[in-house]
């Protein structure tokens, strides 16, 4: 595993947790992780169950003994540690967005599908979608259960930058993250459209807006934490975005991306409209999923919760007995077996990196589309 820090906890516990839980067709060993700073990476080795750490990822890639590697480092590094790890004929996992730029993920997925004739495979961690509810959403939508799909309305809500003094981290320099709400959670809402509509965003229109522009900086460090601040540097990503799109079947589909909702802390919703029902998700209520259905009488029409904890529910029937929740860390060791799965199948791994760069154009799109807004409507008064 490259990087680590908040997605390289997470990844850890899926790769540690998966293995215990699901009968994997391989079993994957923690071999090493690789950051920066050496004292760090061999902290969060001993922390995370990792055999051994390193600092140079080059070289690590270049071991015969490692098979696949996991990429959960800054945006602005993405492509060329995914191209050389599938030149070098790995399987790699690398988190969302795939890249900073379309240009980038176009090159990630060429080398992808390059490495996936030579038996190496790819995909993306839109960790979402392993959500036993929103796989279950998925479902009920491909077997017809809310009918033609006429409207999406998706967003994802944060309010940890509502604070002006909180500090300049990598995530609000473009250089890095290559957009600021609007790929790093605007991604996620985009991916889990498309997921379980089986629809493409095929055009969009959008606003971004940076509400604090300029942030104290760090001494030393690079995340949320440090010492004391030295001055203040520029915000150069976007802290909202605001979208509609219309999807291939002509429907329209709303969007927010924001770490400005004051009192939201994770809240990721996706509601689909149909002329039968309608589904709808809150990841503050991950272990439930709620449906409308528009066929039944009238006397007992209103949405109903279904508590998504059986054993026939997507990857439930690993865990804990019904009614026994799971939570946010789960979606992680769900990826690890579907990767894991698919490498010893032979199959091509969802999402792919193919998947991803249509992400990407849509999140490029919706740039080009606020940067082309020159002219508000006023309201008459």
């Amino acid at each position: 595993m490259i990087g680590h820090g908040f997605m390289g906890a997470a990844h850890s516990q899926g790769w540690r947790v998966a293995p215990r839980f699901f009968d994997l067709p391989l079993r994957p060993e923690m071999a090493v992780v690789v950051g920066r700073n050496a004292q760090a990476a061999a902290e969060a080795a001993e922390k995370w169950g990792w055999s051994e750490s390193a600092t140079d990822w080059r070289e690590v890639i270049g071991r015969d003994d490692i098979d696949i590697v996991d990429i959960v480092t800054p945006g602005d590094t993405h492509a060329e540690i995914a191209i050389t790890a599938l030149e070098a004929g790995k399987h790699v996992l690398c988190e969302k967005p795939l890249a900073n730029t379309v240009a980038e993920a176009r090159a990630m997925t060429d080398a992808a599908a390059a490495a996936s004739a030579r038996g190496a495979r790819a995909m993306v961690g839109f960790t979402y979608r392993r959500v036993p509810a929103v796989t279950l959403m998925r479902e009920l939508i491909a077997a017809g259960k809310v009918g033609r799909v006429q409207q999406v309305r998706a967003a994802y809500r944060q309010d940890w930058l509502v604070d002006p003094a909180v500090p300049l981290a990598w995530r609000l320099q473009k250089e890095h993250a290559g957009s600021g709400a609007l790929g790093d959670i605007g991604a996620h809402i985009i991916d889990m459209t498309q997921f379980v509509t089986g629809l493409a965003v095929d055009s969009v229109s959008g606003v971004l807006d940076t509400i604090v522009r300029q942030r104290p900086l760090l001494g030393s460090g690079s995340g949320l934490s440090g010492t004391a601040a030295e001055g203040f540097g520029e915000v150069t990503v976007d802290d909202a975005a605001v979208f509609t799109g219309r999807l291939s079947n002509g429907a329209l589909a709303s969007f927010e991306a924001t770490r400005f909702a004051t009192g939201r802390k994770n809240a990721l919703t996706v509601e689909v409209s149909g002329d039968r029902g309608a589904l709808a998700f809150d990841l503050e209520d991950l272990n439930t999923l709620r449906f409308y259905d528009r066929t039944a009488p009238d006397e007992l029409q209103g949405f109903t919760r279904i508590l998504v904890t059986e054993p026939q529910h997507p990857y439930v029937s690993a865990w804990w007995p019904a009614g026994h929740m799971l939570g946010y860390e789960h979606g992680f060791s769900h990826q690890v077996v579907d990767f894991v799965t698919a490498i010893h199948d032979g199959t091509q791994p969802e999402p792919s990196f193919a998947d991803g760069l249509r992400v990407q154009r849509v999140l490029e799109a919706v740039e080009r589309s606020s940067d082309a807004v020159s002219v508000w409507t006023p309201v008459g008064g």
